[in-house]
C-alpha cells in the first residue's frame, strides 16, 4: 500500500516549467530517498505535497486523501530544509507550544514530547534553542514534525550543511523512525541514499528519470559479473568461451560484460568449471545518476 502517490504532476513559474509530468509512489513503511541537483524542483514537489503550492496539473494523494492547496493533511509531519524556532525557548517548551496548536491533550503533549526528545538525543538539554548547533535544531526539527504521530515524514535536505557527525546522526534517527513513520527525504547527496534508503527517485530536468528500490535499480543497471576461479587455468579456460570482446581475465577473476547470467551459469555447468565466487557487478547510486544526469 502506498502513503503517497503522485501522478502526472506539472509545476511551472512564469516560462519556467520546473516539473514536467511526474510520477512516482512511496511504500508504506519504507525510506524513500528523493533525488536531485539544487534546484531540480525537489523542494517544489514537496511543497505540493503539503498543499502549500497549487498544482498546475496531476494528483497527489497522501495518507489516503487527496491533496489540495491550503488545506493541511493530518497525517504529514514535515521538517523543512532550514528550520526557524523561537530562541527563548527550551526544547520541551518549544514542542509544548507546538502541540497545543495542533490541540493535543497536554498530558499527552509532555509524554510524547518526551520520548522524541529522547528519541533525537536531547532529553538532558534544557538550555535556550539560540544556542543550539545546526544539527542539534535539525533533531529538534525531526522531534517537532513527529509529535503528532504522523504516518509520513516529510524531510526537505536533512541533511544539508552538516559535518559527518551531524549528518551520521540525523541519518541514524531517520532509520529510527522508519518503524514508526514512512519517510521521504530529499536530498543531493547520494552516499545520504544508499546508507538509508531502500527506494529513491531521481528528478533530472523536470521529470523522473529513475524510480524503484535501489537494488532493482542496480540491477537493472548491472555493470556485469565477476567470476573467480582457485586456479588461472580454469579462469583462462571459462573466458576462452565467452566473446573477448565481452570477457577480460586478470590472473584467477574474469569479468564478463553484456551476458546474461543464466548463460554463464550454463557454460560453467557444461563445461564443469566451478568458481569460487559467482557476483553480480552492480553499480553505485553515483554512477547512475551521472548516467541519466551527466
Amino acid at each position: 500500500m502506498s502513503v503517497l502517490t503522485i501522478e502526472g504532476l506539472s509545476k511551472s513559474f512564469g516560462d519556467n516549467k520546473v516539473l514536467d509530468n511526474i510520477s512516482f509512489d512511496v511504500p508504506e513503511g519504507s525510506i524513500f530517498g528523493f533525488i536531485g541537483a539544487n534546484g531540480a524542483g525537489k523542494t517544489t514537489t514537496m511543497n505540493m505535497i503539503l498543499g502549500f503550492l497549487e498544482i498546475d496539473s496531476g494528483e497527489i494523494t497522501a495518507c489516503g486523501e487527496k491533496v489540495v492547496c491550503g488545506k493541511a493533511i493530518k497525517g504529514i509531519g514535515y521538517m523543512p530544509d532550514v528550520p526557524e524556532f523561537y530562541n527563548y525557548m527550551r526544547p520541551m517548551e518549544y514542542l509544548r507550544l507546538c502541540g497545543e496548536l495542533s490541540e493535543m491533550p497536554v498530558g499527552k503533549i509532555k509524554e510524547r514530547g518526551g520520548e522524541l526528545l529522547e528519541l533525537v538525543g536531547l532529553s538532558k538539554v534544557n538550555r535556550k534553542i539560540g544556542g543550539f548547533s545546526r544539527g542539534m535544531k535539525q533533531r529538534l526539527c525531526i522531534a517537532q514534525a513527529l509529535l503528532g504521530n504522523p504516518k509520513l515524514l516529510i524531510c526537505d535536505e536533512p541533511t544539508s550543511a552538516l559535518d559527518p557527525i551531524g549528518r551520521k546522526e540525523i541519518l541514524e534517527i531517520l532509520m529510527t523512525v522508519k518503524g514508526q513513520a514512512t519517510v521521504i527525504f530529499s536530498t543531493h547527496i547520494l552516499s545520504d541514499v544508499e546508507r538509508i534508503a531502500d527506494r529513491a527517485a531521481i528528478l533530472h530536468n523536470g521529470k523522473i528519470a529513475l524510480s524503484g528500490t535501489l537494488a532493482d535499480l542496480k540491477g537493472s543497471h548491472s555493470d556485469g559479473y565477476e567470476v573467480e576461479f582457485s586456479e588461472e587455468t580454469s579462469a583462462k579456460a571459462f573466458a576462452g568461451l565467452l566473446s573477448a570482446e565481452n570477457a577480460s581475465v586478470i590472473k584467477k577473476t574474469v569479468t564478463v560484460k553484456n551476458t546474461d547470467g543464466s548463460v554463464l551459469l550454463a557454460a560453467l555447468a557444461e563445461n564443469k568449471l566451478v568458481p569460487v565466487k559467482f557476483e553480480l557487478l552492480e553499480p553505485t547510486l553515483e554512477d547512475l545518476y551521472i548516467e541519466v544526469a551527466g
